[in-house]
């Protein structure tokens, strides 16, 4: 393992996220802010502390390690989170730095879980860059990760393989070359955010709104500038973008730049898209046929939060345009349940993935079949191709893995001291990258009640949900350490 190789590339990292520091430091200059200071002296001292790491451990160019692909990945967040941070530390809208590096890992990770007890009130620098490490973290790190390292003589294949580890499945090969894959996902990234920032402005919502709201949905994260989220508007136009985006944002990437050389077919085709469909579409008739019959009088109404409600949860953005802890058990139950499951691989989504989810289920009837056909060979096909068996198996392991780990944390949540809903939901939540879940951190609650201990353990299952896993557990292996 070469210390000096991590270092000089989480220098690099910091340098460009002390760059980023600026824009929320114009911004918060422009509308006269106190906290103006604070955020740039945390871009001062990002960039400082990166420059000096990448011009003490610079050296000759070498590749990158599989092994050390893990530990810069894993280092990267953890080091994101540090120096994010520093904007609420030294601003004073987080005092306690623990709240102030729950903040920032949970913007980096897309999780959306705050602590912060009333947002309309912070300056507009320090909510544009809660906003931004949504938008950074979704896609901006995983494509500046790969995008420098060609540049630097370092390969990045690596650190791309440790992003993505535990999917299994990986996507169509789009381009020949990992330069080219990085620039075509970040295209695709781009006009996403750039066509719902115009959509959201054209119905009616404010430029800097639009700009916060667009972060929140793009890289599926839920950040909102407005204490009741999306309700604030009461603008059924507005949820209705926001829900279509949110699903945009969700789905495989992949598909979404192989459009324009396959057209739309290219979804329907895939297996895995199919269910993530499906599965949303069955839980809003579900949720809204609950709520018409407990809650509205209308169906119109029903369908209206129902969708929505059901999207941002299974996207695991997070935004709220009614207080879902009001509506019947069966359908809190539904959204507990989606909060697991999550989107499409390939995408800034959290939870298991629904790719795993089709593989789980095919798996299950195969082995019904195996009891009438004990003898019978039966593969597991994804449309037309065979999944292979070790594909099967890690997406198995990396199941059990993740139901491990929610019991364990939600046992421990319990011990210190929160009600079983709330521990239950919030380690479900942050597991999965969601943001709000039920009990004391509902939709219009926050995570600001989590005992100290606490805020730590749901740090950790942020990092791990976002991660897939495997890359922060296997830190923690005598092997990896090893040679």
């Amino acid at each position: 393992m070469r210390i000096r190789v991590i270092l000089y590339l989480l220098g690099i990292l910091n340098l460009f996220l002390g760059l980023f520091m600026l824009i929320p430091t114009l911004i918060s200059l422009l509308y006269g802010e106190a906290a103006t200071m604070a955020i740039f002296a945390s871009s001062l001292i990002t960039t400082g502390i990166g420059g000096v790491l990448f011009l003490t451990c610079r050296g000759q160019k070498v590749d990158v390690s599989l092994r050390e692909g893990f530990a810069i990945t894993a280092m990267t967040w953890i080091s994101a989170g540090l120096f994010g941070a520093l904007p609420y530390f030294l601003s004073g809208a987080l005092p306690h730095f623990v709240d102030a590096y729950f903040e920032a890992i949970s913007g980096f990770t897309t999780t959306g879980a705050s602590v912060f007890k009333s947002v309309e009130n912070l300056p507009h620098g320090i909510l544009f860059w809660r906003s931004l490490t949504h938008w950074i973290g979704g896609m901006g790190i995983i494509l500046l990760s790969i995008a420098i390292l060609p540049f630097l003589g370092i390969g990045g294949m690596q650190l791309y393989r440790a992003e993505i580890t535990g999917v299994g499945v990986s996507s169509e090969k789009l381009a020949p070359r990992l330069m080219e894959v990085v620039i075509l996902f970040g295209k695709v990234y781009l006009a996403i955010t750039i066509a719902e920032l115009i959509a959201l402005i054209w119905a009616g919502m404010g430029p800097f709104d639009a700009l916060i709201h667009t972060f929140g949905t793009v890289a599926t994260g839920g950040f909102s500038n407005r204490n009741i989220s999306a309700e604030y508007y009461h603008n059924p136009l507005i949820e209705i973008i926001l829900t279509v985006f949110m699903f945009i944002a969700a789905t495989n990437f992949a598909l979404h730049a192989n459009i324009l050389r396959h057209g739309p077919k290219i979804y329907w085709h895939n297996s895995e898209f199919r269910f993530y469909l499906g599965l949303q579409l069955v839980a809003i008739i579900l949720v809204a046929l609950d709520l018409y019959f407990s809650v509205f009088d209308s169906l119109m109404s029903s369908l209206r939060y129902a969708s929505f409600h059901v999207v941002t949860i299974t996207t695991s953005t997070g935004f709220s345009s009614a207080d879902y802890m009001r509506w019947p058990s069966f359908s809190q139950l539904i959204l507990l349940m989606l909060m697991f499951i999550g989107g499409s691989t390939g995408s800034t989504t959290g939870g298991i993935k629904c790719l795993r989810a089709v593989i789980l289920f095919k798996q299950g009837y195969k082995e019904l079949r195996h009891l009438i056909h004990p003898h019978a060979v039966i593969n597991i096909k994804l449309g037309t191709r065979v999944v292979p068996n070790e594909v099967v198996t890690a997406a198995i392991g990396f199941t059990f893995l993740y139901i491990a780990i929610f019991f364990i944390a939600s046992i421990a949540m319990a011990f210190l001291g929160l009600d079983i809903v709330s521990s239950i939901s919030s380690v479900a939540a942050t597991l999965g990258n969601i943001g709000p879940g039920l009990g004391i951190v509902g939709p219009y609650s926050n995570y600001s009640e989590i005992p100290f201990i606490g805020k730590w353990l749901l740090i950790g299952c942020m990092l791990i949900g976002r991660l897939e896993i495997y890359t922060i557990l296997i830190l923690f292996t005598p092997t990896f350490w090893k040679g």
